[in-house]
């Protein structure tokens, strides 16, 4: 296939603010490099990494969560040098945006021309094929390299997931992320049907992805989040919808499940955290993949070792994962939850929409 020699990309020239996103017409198409894919982009998907590592809020000196006030100026106490999820710093410039949708027109050395044309989603995570748990070897698609904020972008061949259905490249653009993530957040708790979990920012992109896998698992659940999403959260899946502003929470949550539950899933993380350990069963299992409502807690160690807890964070996800996923995708058991679209240019309004929190599940841009 013919492809021109420079492209419309969004890059990243630093850590900060909105105005560090800076849109450029006649930014270099990538070549791919032996065993890389040369992918068409046709939607990216937003998640909070793209915030969070703009920002540097990985930063250990930041301790306040991300609002549309911090997501848009950034944080002056931030440190660059620990910029990233893995605590290193980022090369810029840099094209962000993991939730690729696309497809494949190009084909480096070492990968056969017949996946040209082929339509793939990309699976963020290039693991280090020896030990996918190694930190220093594990890559995420535009974190620690360039990643779908442009018309182009290049990834592994292996990681260029080929997917055959009638979804759109915006509605398939709303997985990649959210998903994979919530698939290893639920997958951590070893959750069982019948089991009651409660899930902290349900309506988001991860916590909606985490009410269908935990449906087709067999749980009973309640959703955390807004009065306003509660019909959205049900239709989902959510058997009931309890208010995130509910000032003892805990306790609401004990009401809802009739008891204690067995399982919290969380991405929301500040006041929210306590009430979710309190609201676990003795022996129950608490699982995080974030804290965008801040990262420092208190905690009494207590709670831990007498109720018999099980606590785990969620960040790198075991591989495979995203290609189970493909498959459901394809049988059409999990549902694509496309909140809105903009074009590659209104990356910024795109980002400031996905701050405010008043969506359900994702916001994409599109080519």
């Amino acid at each position: 296939m013919s492809v021109k020699a420079s492209m419309r990309a969004v890059i990243l020239t630093g850590h900060g603010g909105l105005d560090k996103l800076e849109v450029r017409e006649d930014w270099p198409v990538p070549a791919p490099s032996a065993g890389e894919v040369l992918i068409e982009v046709g939607a990216c998907g937003l998640n909070n990494t793209d915030i969070n590592t703009r920002t540097a809020w990985y930063s250990k000196q930041v301790t306040g969560g991300i609002t549309p006030l911090t997501g848009s100026a950034g944080f002056t106490e931030a440190q660059a040098e620990t910029g990233t999820w893995g605590s290193s710093a980022v090369r810029f410039p840099l094209i962000q945006g993991a939730d690729v949708a696309g497809k494949i027109v190009g084909v480096g050395d070492g990968v056969s021309t017949a996946r040209i044309g082929e339509r793939v989603m990309v699976d963020p995570w290039l693991l280090d094929t020896s030990d996918w748990m190694n930190l220093s070897g594990a890559v995420y698609f535009g974190s620690e390299c360039n990643g779908g904020f442009a018309e182009y972008t290049t990834v592994r061949a292996e990681n260029a997931l080929r997917i055959d259905c009638d979804l759109s490249d915006a509605e398939i653009a709303t997985f990649p992320c959210a998903y994979t993530t919530a698939e290893n957040l639920v997958s951590r708790t070893g959750l069982k049907p019948g089991e009651t979990v409660v899930i902290a920012g349900a309506s988001g992109g991860v916590g909606s992805a985490a009410i269908q896998l935990c449906r087709l698992r067999g749980a009973r659940i309640i959703a955390i989040a807004s009065p306003s999403k509660r019909e959205a959260l049900k239709d989902l899946g959510a058997d009931i919808v309890v208010d995130r502003e509910t000032p003892e929470l805990a306790e609401a949550i004990q009401d809802a499940a009739e008891g204690n539950v067995d399982v919290a899933l969380d991405v929301v993380g500040g006041r929210t955290f306590s009430h979710l350990i309190a609201a676990l069963r003795q022996g129950g299992r608490y699982s995080s993949s974030g804290a965008i409502s801040g990262p420092v807690v208190d905690f009494d160690l207590r709670k831990l070792i007498y109720k018999d807890l099980q606590l785990t964070g969620a960040t790198i996800v075991p591989p495979g994962t995203a290609r189970r996923l493909v498959d459901l995708i394809e049988r059409g058991l999990l549902k694509p939850l496309l909140a809105a679209e903009y074009a590659l240019e209104g990356l910024a309004k795109a980002q400031l929409a996905f701050m405010e929190k008043r969506h359900v599940g994702n916001i994409v841009v599109t080519m």
